[in-house]
């Protein structure tokens, strides 16, 4: 029977799953997790890359670690974003940013910090959102269940690294950007049955590997409601079980504040889950007022993307804060931010 690599590839890591899964499965949980009970986060995944570059950071005149400018600040939880192979010849950096052993190092970094870690899991060799969503090289020729195998694999292979140097995520995101699909084109939206199959992969891998693990949704419909709530009974439908979801705000596509909160409000009454403004930049106290001033305590919080270097920074060009860090001081004390 002949085999090509690329579905080598994916039959291997399917064993990989098997094997993985079933090692962990009963293994005690020694790594300890956070819970805070109002988050304040950012995605800081460029900063390895910008430190390689020379990039230094000043806050108030004072030369800082980004993690302490954060702690300093009111924070108390970070996202990572993690591609399959980064160094493909269609992947992100061939330096390999955001790669397993640039995570692992980041992650010591974030538990040194006594801060939360939020991993997210794009299931790409590049940028997955809701424009793209292009599979893994490896991955590239596997039919449906090899790709369920390769998830699970990937999955349980870096949870089982980040285990063994003592850094588990607090959370983790199956996908990202995921209201159109993951893994085109056989996981597009419009193939809901196999969509959900494979998110249910990536969220039972999570919950073999360590239950106590929460496990986000992360969908880019941060003021329309209609969109979200097809996205969520359809996944809710097909019994992928999850514990927050997650939503991306940006003005230019997701409307008003008043409309992000109009379906948070929504979200929050008509499902169990808890929400998280997962991706924002502008609006910064707007955003955060509605994150955890709603009623019932069930937006738990957002993560502000990439705020050392894109959109509405908090630091300039020669890496000082700004007045935009200022508002996360009154953020903080204003919510009473426990860290």
């Amino acid at each position: 029977m002949k085999i090509t690599f690329n579905r080598l590839g994916a039959l291997v890591a399917g064993l990989l799953a098997i094997g993985a899964l079933s090692a962990y499965r009963l293994s005690p949980a020694h790594t300890p997790l956070v819970k805070f009970k109002q988050i304040v986060g950012a995605d800081i995944s460029f900063i390895p890359q910008l430190e390689a570059e020379g990039r230094k950071f000043y806050d108030n005149g004072v030369n800082k670690d980004p993690f302490t400018i954060l702690k300093d600040h009111g924070f108390n939880y970070v996202r990572l974003r993690i591609f399959n192979n980064p160094r493909a010849d269609s992947g992100y950096s061939p330096k390999g940013y955001c790669g397993l052993a640039d995570t692992k190092k980041m992650a010591l970094r974030i538990k040194a910090a006594g801060m939360g870690f939020l991993l997210d899991f794009h299931y790409s060799d590049t940028w997955a959102d809701p424009g793209k969503q292009y599979k893994p090289a490896v991955w590239k020729n596997a039919n449906n269940q090899q790709l369920q195998d390769s998830i699970k694999a990937f999955t349980a292979l870096v949870l089982k690294e980040l285990k063994k140097q003592g850094t588990l995520p607090d959370m983790v995101q199956v996908g990202n950007e995921i209201n159109h699909g993951i893994l085109w084109p056989d996981g597009k939206l419009k193939n809901l049955d196999t969509l959900a199959g494979f998110l249910k992969a990536g969220t039972n891998a999570v919950r073999i590997f360590d239950p106590r693990i929460r496990i986000m949704l992360h969908i880019a419909c941060g003021g329309q409601n209609a969109e979200s709530r097809y996205f969520l009974d359809n996944m809710l439908k097909r019994g992928v079980s999850f514990d927050i979801i997650g939503e991306s705000y940006y003005p230019e596509w997701h409307g008003t504040p008043d409309s992000l909160k109009k379906n948070l409000t929504d979200l929050t009454t008509r499902y169990k889950q808890d929400v998280i403004v997962a991706e924002y930049s502008q609006h910064k106290r707007e955003v955060n007022d509605i994150a955890l001033s709603l009623p019932g305590n069930k937006v738990k919080g957002s993560f502000i993307w990439e705020p050392f270097s894109w959109g509405e920074t908090f630091v300039d060009k020669q890496g000082n804060t700004n007045a935009f860090i200022k508002t996360y001081d009154d953020i903080s004390k204003a919510y009473h931010i426990s860290q």
